[in-house]
């Protein structure tokens, strides 16, 4: 049975603290954060030139050679090449999938690559109004914090359920501002989002940031991360937290104090 060979990443999760550096500079978006570690997702997206290498600060990440079997996908990627090294002192995991024989056609991902655009790009099926979204990413792991479209800028951290029980979140929220979103519930690794949010307000420096949450309980743990990060900073600035009902309606609104 013949059997492509090429290389990808591998995360030696002894290793990794989770703290996400590596997931903004994967280009192919074959890395996440899961459980507190990062992971490759999708072996098949990985074009093992290893640029997330020089992000991992604690060095977890190895490129080793792996194979798949294109024709017995039930047996693709049950092999790699390696073994204990001398100079990393770390063994390549031999049971590790690679999903897929060749990278991608397009050789990146756009899903993790920052770029800016015009907002008033038409809704579908005809509703008023237009995307007021100006940028991509919008994922709090995966942004810069100081990326330009948050440099001087009014800034909106939503919860991930915000915009779908909001229906007029574009025009009544997003217009005007940048955008990151996060799920103070689900998502691994939020000790750096905290260096993150602290990062945009003193190097960045924000003009003011908008916190919108659900009316859920575990939606008070984004507005905690705010406020963990404003203990960090050496400026201070505007902040509003606007709490929504599961039906969109608005339930509270305050000015949070450092």
């Amino acid at each position: 049975m013949s059997a492509t060979q090429r290389e990808v990443i591998h995360i030696d999760e002894r290793l990794c603290d989770g703290c996400g550096e590596c997931v903004p500079s994967c280009a192919e978006g074959a890395i996440a954060i899961v459980d507190g570690k990062a992971r490759p997702i999708d072996d098949a997206l990985c074009d093992g030139l290893g640029a997330c290498i020089g992000h991992c600060p604690q060095g977890a990440i190895t490129v080793v050679r792996g194979c798949a079997v294109p024709d017995d996908p039930a047996a693709a990627g049950l092999c790699l090449e390696g073994g204990w090294s001398a100079q990393s002192g770390r063994a390549a995991v031999a049971d590790i999938p690679v999903l897929g024989a060749q990278p991608s056609a397009t050789g990146s991902c756009p899903g993790a690559k920052p770029t800016t655009f015009s907002a008033g790009a038409p809704f579908s099926r005809g509703t008023p109004g237009g995307s007021q979204l100006r940028h991509w990413p919008v994922q709090l792991h995966l942004i810069s914090p100081t990326a330009p479209i948050y440099r001087n800028a009014d800034v909106l951290l939503a919860a991930d359920c915000s915009a779908f029980a909001v229906a007029d979140f574009h025009a009544s929220y997003l217009s005007g501002r940048a955008l990151a979103v996060a799920c103070p519930k689900l998502d691994a690794g939020q000790e750096r989002y905290v260096e993150k949010l602290a990062a945009m307000i003193d190097a960045t420096r924000v003009r003011s940031l908008t916190v919108l949450v659900m009316e859920v309980p575990c939606c008070g743990g984004l507005v905690q991360l705010v406020r963990r990060a404003l203990d960090r900073c050496e400026r201070s600035l505007p902040v509003g937290v606007v709490v929504v009902s599961r039906a969109g309606a608005v339930v509270a609104e305050r000015t949070l104090v450092p």
